[in-house]
């Protein structure tokens, strides 16, 4: 992480930052437009101005926010892979898909209020995605324990539809199933 003049962060700075992020996704999840910022930065454990000093803009924090959820969401598929086996690694990428989708859901309002002052929080979001597809599928075909050929766009929009066809959280039981389904699917 860098400052906005591109020298790296303090260590202190990055862990603010950070706090900062976590709280804002969950104010604008459950506040949508409306969720305070003094209330994030509190949250945060933080000042105002330090909010400010990170993301000076509403609409900065809120793309700031959904961006990170996303980088995490296709960081982990590294960690998933060196944590397990290749299959059951990209179940588990499923279900973090799902609960990043619950939350991009949840965020909705801020998020359409940020296309609406014209920027795109969502660039590179498909193109991030399905590279942590990939990475996925092409480990489990190295690995022996998933099918060749599978495009890595279609699984990422199959996990989208389970996603919006479940997305309540009364429903993550049987989003669980409809991925174990898919990924039944997948499998040698």
């Amino acid at each position: 992480m860098t400052a906005p003049n591109d020298r790296p962060l303090r260590a202190d700075a990055r862990r603010n930052r950070e706090r900062l992020l976590v709280s804002a996704v969950k104010a604008f999840s459950r506040d949508g437009t409306e969720a305070s910022l003094e209330g994030i930065a509190k949250d945060a454990g933080v000042g105002i101005g330090t909010l400010y000093r990170h993301f000076p803009t509403r609409d900065e924090l809120v793309e700031a926010a959904y961006r990170n959820e996303l980088a995490k969401l296709c960081d982990s598929a590294d960690d998933l892979l060196r944590a397990g086996p290749t299959d059951e690694a990209l179940r588990r990428w499923m279900d973090r898909f799902v609960d990043y989708m619950t939350t991009k859901r949840e965020m909705a309002d801020a998020l359409h209020a940020v296309i609406a002052s014209g920027r795109n929080p969502y660039a590179m979001s498909r193109d991030r995605l399905t590279a942590a597809v990939k990475l996925l599928l092409d480990a489990g075909v190295e690995a022996g324990t998933l099918r060749e050929g599978v495009d890595p766009l279609d699984v990422l929009t199959a996990v989208s539809g389970v996603a919006m066809a479940t997305g309540q959280h009364d429903q993550r039981e049987q989003a669980g199933r409809i991925l174990d389904l898919l990924i039944g699917g997948l499998r040698r």
